[in-house]
């Protein structure tokens, strides 16, 4: 019997803010044996397009540490323009020191691409408040100097166009209401459609190849304020434009922000899928643009707060397994919140792969992972039961991965058959299987860490099981207990 994935004695710790505290997974009892019978399955039930242009995974605020970022292989990276620093004073001013062009170069020597997030009103182009005010002339032709924002988004689109920007998030976090922290547009509902409208039109003029992306969302805000989405109202508003059809509403992509609770990235990435759908965008492209768990146990960077006591092997867990549960759900990018915890004081909420002291946590090998081995995959479809997950992709060559955890305290034990052909890796992309497989085996899936605040936010230490094209694959059966139950891919 080989043993692998059993739980890390490592007590890990980090902090940002806390985007929601529903839907917590209540503790289960009793253990589990999951039986995998081999035969290959060559439908699968959730199937996505063909890999975009833009590589699927990335990392926020990759031009910090350009080396690193190389190393890890990011396919893209976030990195704010701010409007009232491009132009502080007037329309007349450049200033293009906001975001260095050096970035922006060592960007694209290295493959990576760059997504602007614009936000931010200087004071002189709104009558409400500088940073967060709606701009003025929004309802004026896109060609009108005195359209303000239209006049921004035309020239940052034509300027930024031969350096490799070319996509464009309009805003960040909409949905948070004023009084709230991470308040940051003070416009309705009614103003973000006008500022997308514009941006749209105005960013095309710039570059033709222009996409543009719906601001971030939180999901949280809307959920806690027992209030329909502000996607799903935003795109209600844009139906009764009689222009907006034929422009796909405005935008390219919808941005989601997903934080802490690795299943609720299938669980939101799946609400917004379904959304498009019911508004008529089927082929619209979900980016999961934030997600991670910080490690507030990381021993090199202790956090106190109330909740989300989340180790480095957590953390590590939470990007491979939130990797595989959004693709699932049918996302087409997922990037990591953040690359580097740049200038973070001491005490503060760390989410980076890497630490103020340029040390590498252990995530930035589980992400480097999920880079290296995941970028070509195709579809994905899960199953779960109670006490078990799994999300099996099918690679573009015809390889399939499983990717499979407990979801409890308990322990699981996989039994394998036909396993010769396989490839077994932990969370960290290691191989573990350095000896010929037996054609029956038994591994262990080590128990996720739960407690009564947070319940089990993080499943277990994953199993990574990659088969080559042609090779016997799986039929998961949650087996061996009295209660055992079919489990299917859906």
């Amino acid at each position: 019997m080989a043993s692998l994935l059993s739980p890390s004695p490592n007590v890990a710790i980090g902090k940002r803010k806390l985007t929601g505290t529903g839907g917590r997974t209540k503790f289960a009892r009793g253990g589990v044996i999951l039986a995998l019978l081999m035969f290959f399955i060559t439908t699968p039930a959730h199937a996505q397009d063909a890999p975009a242009d833009t590589p699927p995974f990335g990392v926020i605020e990759a031009f910090w540490l350009p080396d690193a970022a190389c190393e890890l292989g990011a396919g893209w990276e976030r990195i704010i323009f701010d409007w009232s620093q491009h132009q502080p004073e007037s329309p007349e001013d450049w200033n293009t020191l906001n975001v260095d062009e050096r970035w922006l170069r060592a960007a694209q020597d290295c493959d990576r691409e760059v997504i602007a997030v614009v936000k931010n009103t200087p004071a002189w182009a709104t009558d409400g408040m500088a940073g967060i005010g709606v701009p003025r002339g929004l309802d004026l032709p896109i060609d009108d100097p005195a359209n303000l924002w239209g006049a921004f988004m035309r020239r940052a689109a034509e300027y930024y166009a031969p350096l490799g920007v070319r996509r464009f998030i309009i805003w960040n976090e909409p949905d948070i209401d004023a009084g709230t922290y991470g308040y940051e547009f003070g416009g309705t509902l009614e103003d973000y459609a006008d500022l997308l409208r514009v941006a749209y039109h105005a960013a095309r003029a710039g570059n033709p190849d222009a996409r543009i992306h719906l601001a971030g969302v939180t999901y949280w805000h809307d959920i806690e304020q027992d209030r329909r989405l502000y996607t799903d109202r935003l795109l209600e508003y844009l139906a009764n434009d009689p222009e907006a059809a034929a422009h796909g509403f405005y935008f390219d992509a919808i941005t989601l922000h997903v934080y802490f609770q690795v299943e609720t990235v299938y669980t939101i990435t799946r609400a917004y899928r379904d959304l498009l759908a019911n508004h008529g965008l089927d082929d619209t492209e979900i980016w999961v643009g934030e997600t991670n768990a910080s490690p507030n146990l990381d021993p090199n960077w202790l956090v106190e707060r109330p909740n989300w006591q989340i180790s480095l092997d957590q953390q590590a867990a939470f990007l491979v397994q939130g990797m595989a549960l959004a693709l699932a759900a049918g996302a087409d990018h997922v990037g990591v919140y953040k690359l580097y915890d740049w200038n973070l004081p001491p005490g503060a909420e760390s989410f980076g792969l890497i630490r103020v002291d340029e040390t590498q946590r252990p995530a930035f090998d589980a992400w480097r992972f999920v880079i290296d081995h995941f970028s070509d995959v195709t579809a994905a479809e899960r199953a779960l039961t109670d006490r078990v997950y799994a999300v099996r992709l099918t690679h573009a060559d015809g390889r399939a991965s499983l990717i499979v955890w407990a979801r409890t305290v308990q322990p699981a034990l996989i039994r394998a058959t036909e396993l010769r052909a396989a490839v077994i890796y932990d969370v960290y992309g290691n191989i573990v299987n350095n000896e010929a497989l037996a054609s029956d085996q038994t591994f262990v899936l080590s128990g996720a860490v739960c407690n009564r605040v947070d319940g089990c936010p993080v499943g277990g230490l994953p199993l990574v099981i990659t088969a080559d094209a042609g090779a016997n694959w799986f039929d998961l059966t949650d087996g061996g207990a009295q209660d055992s139950l079919p489990l299917s891919f859906e």
